[in-house]
């Protein structure tokens, strides 16, 4: 089955030369239900050359940690494992600094004499950069592939959008056309002739911090089979309570499926048909549930279909305005990202009075005066994760406790991303500018400090869940 048309994106100007195909596996860690590698064999294929696949493994990626590169190192060990078995090349190139990967690549692709570079993409600016970079200075056709969302990014909209409520139509009209079941990745017929150097994953697995890191997600297990087990828990223990449940911390109806939607160790295109599979209902009867949820009683708001529903618009909708807002939003990590309305009126409560300030080795170690919010960063600190409506609070007191925005902004990236197995992501960087610089979120009414950005409150979890016992949890307690 051919790849959409739509999805491909030709980087460059320069033709496709005689030599492999090369599969730059960037942001999508898997071989099944993979665009970008599709369509690196379809071309592998048609101009009868073998396939290989690099990823340019950086430990430190964007402020990352063992904790990241433990999870990350597992999964590519499965993913070479998995190839071999398809007659395809793997071959990992190790920057450590993060600031020489294109050079890098671009090396390889003179060792090989490559003909051709198929890649993901990518709407973060370090892999942008990469991206940038190889394909001016490759001398061979470079493709880019939107395999991580289900409506290719550019596709959807050519905008940055103002928020869920005017991408959702764009991707409710275009999802029929591009939420297809996905061909097998195929043996390849045409082997590569020449020799690679062959990871040692035992020598890079068993330094003491990688495998201590393995300890603190063992909630995560690494690969597409962990993926796998993690989406089949969900879909017979979680999506029956989801919409009811999902804001909870101390219940566990959330997914747990960010970290392998991060790497692209799963698609969120499988999740959505397995999904549809287990409800028994197709795309069409799902959206038109959505459009019409305002017809439908409170108690069908409960049904089955209503809760695959709300845990689909977090995958589809929710997720996809994050790469948007991150594509077209070049400063999507700075206030200068925030909407015109919010940095106008953090203008006039840029000198109110905080009761209390920290600094960002304070919050890092939980010690601030607020148990509740200890407690979530605990948890980040110590499993590699945070329930999503915590991370809500979490951000929000970070910008009520700092001296200005771009202090909040950068004490909530740095922790975030330093410690959250799926932190560095759009989600993220979305998440956050929404909590402390309202994108994606309308104006509210103005307040000290906050100025007309949404607030949370200490009370206002109380009412939704059972604070104590999430402190006891993981301030005291510190389950692990």
């Amino acid at each position: 089955m051919p790849i959409h048309p739509k999805r491909i994106q030709k980087l460059n100007t320069k033709e496709i030369k005689d030599g492999p195909i090369i599969y730059w596996m960037n942001r999508e860690m898997r071989i099944n239900d993979n665009w970008s590698l599709l369509y690196a064999q379809q071309l592998a294929q048609e101009y009868k050359r073998p396939l290989i696949v690099i990823y340019n493994l950086v430990p430190n990626f964007l402020g990352g940690g063992k904790r990241q590169l433990a999870f990350k190192m597992k999964t590519l060990q499965e993913i070479e494992i998995a190839l071999i078995k398809k007659n395809i090349v793997f071959q990992v190139i190790i920057d450590d600094t993060g600031k020489k990967s294109g050079t890098l690549l671009i090396d390889f692709l003179q060792t090989v004499h490559a003909g051709a570079v198929v890649t993901d993409f990518y709407p973060l600016r370090l892999p942008r950069s990469w991206n940038t970079y190889v394909r001016k200075n490759a001398s061979c056709a470079c493709f880019g592939v939107d395999s991580h969302n289900i409506v290719p990014v550019w596709v959807a909209s050519d905008k940055k959008e103002y928020g869920a409520y005017t991408i959702r139509p764009k991707i409710f009209r275009l999802l029929p056309e591009f939420l297809d079941e996905f061909p097998m990745l195929q043996k390849s017929k045409y082997a590569y002739a020449g020799k690679l150097p062959v990871a040692n994953w035992k020598k890079l697995l068993s330094e003491k911090e990688i495998q201590e890191s393995l300890v603190s997600i063992d909630w995560a297990p690494s690969g597409v089979s962990g993926a796998n087990k993690i989406l089949k828990k969900f879909l017979q223990n979680g999506l029956q309570s989801y919409a009811e449940m999902r804001n909870d911390p101390n219940d566990h109806a959330q997914s747990q499926l960010s970290p392998y939607l991060h790497y692209g160790i799963i698609s969120s295109q499988r999740i959505v048909l397995e999904v549809l599979k287990y409800i028994k209902k197709d795309i069409a009867q799902v959206l038109h549930n959505q459009k019409n949820k305002a017809k439908v009683s409170p108690h069908m708001r409960l049904t089955m279909t209503d809760h695959a529903g709300a845990f689909l618009e977090e995958l589809i909708v929710r997720k996809e305005l994050s790469d948007n807002f991150c594509f077209y939003e070049e400063q999507y990590d700075t206030v200068d990202g925030f909407p015109n309305w919010a940095k106008e009126s953090f203008a006039k409560t840029n000198k109110d009075t905080r009761e209390y300030t920290y600094i960002q080795k304070q919050f890092e170690q939980g010690k601030t005066h607020d148990d509740l919010w200890n407690a979530a960063q605990m948890q980040m600190v110590s499993i590699g994760k945070m329930h999503g409506y915590m991370r809500m609070y979490w951000a929000k007191k970070i910008l009520e406790w700092t001296k200005t925005p771009e202090q909040a902004m950068k004490i909530a990236i740095y922790l975030n991303d330093t410690y959250s197995l799926d932190g560095r992501d759009p989600n993220g960087y979305a998440g956050i500018a929404w909590s402390i610089g309202g994108v994606h979120d309308r104006a509210w009414f103005p307040r000290p400090i906050f100025g007309l950005v949404r607030y949370m409150s200490y009370g206002g979890c109380k009412g939704k869940f059972d604070v104590e016992k999430y402190i006891q949890t993981w301030l005291y307690k510190n389950n692990l």
